[in-house]
């Protein structure tokens, strides 16, 4: 492996402080994720361009034998204050870690950084960040091409079902279900989030009282198929209290 550098543009999704000062982040990329380190970064200038969910113009040198490429500069292209706000803090901190479940490193995926870029302005702007983040959840989902099953019941394959399932976060029907029916601004959104834009979603909001359903069907169906994301319990406590 020869070495090599390049010039990336991007969001920081994740950042680590190790006991050596240290800064190990990862960017998502219109060319893909990137994973890469800041030497000494705690002390150094790059240290505040290195923050989570910046948008950074990073410079990268790849050793030919070393496994994380090295940020040699970090210029700031763009920063969302708000975000750092504690009813939007949550769900942006819940977006990346989404993001960073769904998308492997040096996958190309333009749409991917497009949509999360996007998500994140939302979430900084709207009255409702929290519509943003469950809208653009199951828009990420997908994308990423994990879709879940709502035309017939996860279990028996019978047309139409109306039922959460517990389990697999997907739906089921009366004859296999345990729980009652979502309500129908709610089954709406579940049959038709992934196809709709996201203009069309966000103008049909589901009531407030309706979306913990959603957000415990998202995150069995995400635990089911991708694995475990700590931000559900973590830094959404209200959802995760709901789900109890």
């Amino acid at each position: 492996m020869r070495a090599r550098t390049a010039n990336r543009s991007g969001i920081v999704i994740r950042r680590r402080v190790t006991p050596a000062g240290d800064i190990i982040v990862t960017l998502l990329t219109p060319q893909g994720k990137l994973k890469a380190v800041a030497r000494g970064g705690v002390k150094g200038p790059l240290t505040s361009s290195l923050n989570l969910f910046h948008h950074v113009a990073v410079q990268v040198y790849q050793g030919p034998h070393n496994d994380l490429a090295s940020v040699k500069q970090a210029v700031l292209e763009g920063a969302l204050p708000t975000l750092a706000e504690p009813g939007r803090y949550a769900y942006a901190h819940l977006m990346a870690e989404f993001a960073d479940a769904l998308f492997q490193e040096g996958e190309f995926s333009e749409q991917a950084f497009d949509l999360f870029s996007g998500a994140l302005r939302g979430i900084s702007r709207q009255p409702d960040p929290e519509w943003v983040a469950l809208v653009m959840s199951y828009k990420l989902l997908g994308l990423a091409g994990i879709v879940p099953q709502t035309a017939r019941c996860a279990r028996c394959g019978t047309p139409d079902p109306a039922h959460p399932d517990p389990l697999g976060g997907q739906l089921l029907c009366g004859n296999c279900a345990a729980l009652p029916p979502y309500p129908d601004a709610a089954l709406d959104f579940l049959q038709g989030v992934v196809r709709r834009t996201v203009r069309a979603s966000m103008d049909t909001p589901v009531p407030p009282e309706q979306r913990p359903a959603l957000w415990r069907a998202l995150e069995r169906f995400v635990t089911v198929q991708i694995g475990g994301v700590h931000s559900w319990t973590q830094l959404v406590p209200m959802q995760a209290a709901a789900s109890g």
